[in-house]
């Protein structure tokens, strides 16, 4: 069994001193995928005594930033999706591990929150989203076993958002943006919901797969107003896995806090135990 864990710190620092310590070392985890690190070596390795670390830090101080923390050392990593159009170091980082004679490879991604339709930002987050589109079948020529997790700030379908009728014309559920994932998450040919028709990639949401015709669970809720008491959240944060990980997936779990004050980030770990 190989327990994996995603989570987006909104600054690992700031996590530490609010608790994400107690929770690494409790968890009896195998590998856990950050995103939005936003430190540098020197500020992240201090903090995880005793693990493998991988780290990509984003070019901007104290901007993006993904690692990959493991109790066995990994047999190889990479940064680079693709993407040469812009700087996305910060946002993808591969790690290849050997589970005795299993390759397992996994991804710890952060996507960019985007903005208006026509913005820089919102932009970046198209081309991102496209570049994934081009990595996963390379990822999946690499080896079967496969999971890319984080914030891939999307919500896929309306069972994602708890407001979705009124965010259908706002960044992290647009119909261009959804459409990534029909075609990452679909099979044979693939109408989006923006009309646009491709191929899918056949990949699996493995939160969607645990729990087919449930709200959430959310993953991030907003810090205005109530929204996390209240249960008015997002589910933003994915193990989307290769079909033969996926077959494995035991006992998926988002580790919502117990209350508002006790939260370490504005995102909840996804956990999931592999049977490999």
């Amino acid at each position: 069994m190989v327990r994996i864990a995603s989570v987006n710190v909104n600054g690992v620092r700031a996590a530490f001193r609010k608790g994400m310590g107690e929770w690494l070392e409790a968890g009896d985890f195998d590998v856990v995928a950050l995103q939005e690190v936003r430190a540098l070596d020197e500020d992240l390795l201090p903090l995880v005594p005793g693990w493998h670390v991988l780290h990509d830090p984003a070019t901007a101080k104290g901007r993006a930033g993904v690692a990959v923390l493991s109790r066995e050392p990994s047999i190889e990593h990479r940064t680079d999706i693709g993407l040469k159009t812009f700087d996305t170091k910060g946002r993808w980082l591969e790690a290849d591990f050997l589970h005795g004679e299993t390759l397992l490879t996994v991804v710890s991604a952060y996507v960019h929150s985007g903005g208006e339709v026509g913005t820089p930002k919102q932009d970046d987050k198209f081309r991102f989203l496209q570049s994934m589109g081009k990595r996963l079948p390379q990822l999946r020529a690499h080896t079967d076993h496969v999971v890319v997790m984080g914030d891939f700030n999307v919500g896929h379908t309306p069972l994602d958002i708890k407001n979705w009728k009124g965010n259908q014309k706002n960044a992290g559920f647009l119909p261009e943006e959804r459409s990534h994932l029909d075609r990452f998450f679909g099979t044979g040919m693939v109408t989006g919901v923006d009309g646009v028709r491709g191929r899918g990639h056949g990949w699996v949401d493995v939160g969607r797969a645990a729990h087919p015709d449930q709200d959430g669970p959310y993953t991030w809720w907003s810090q205005r107003g109530k929204a996390f008491d209240n249960d008015v959240g997002w589910r933003i944060d994915y193990h989307m896995a290769s079909p033969a990980l996926a077959s494995t997936a035991r006992d998926y779990r988002v580790e919502r806090a117990s209350a508002w004050d006790t939260r370490w980030s504005d995102h909840a770990p996804v956990i999931v135990d592999y049977d490999l």
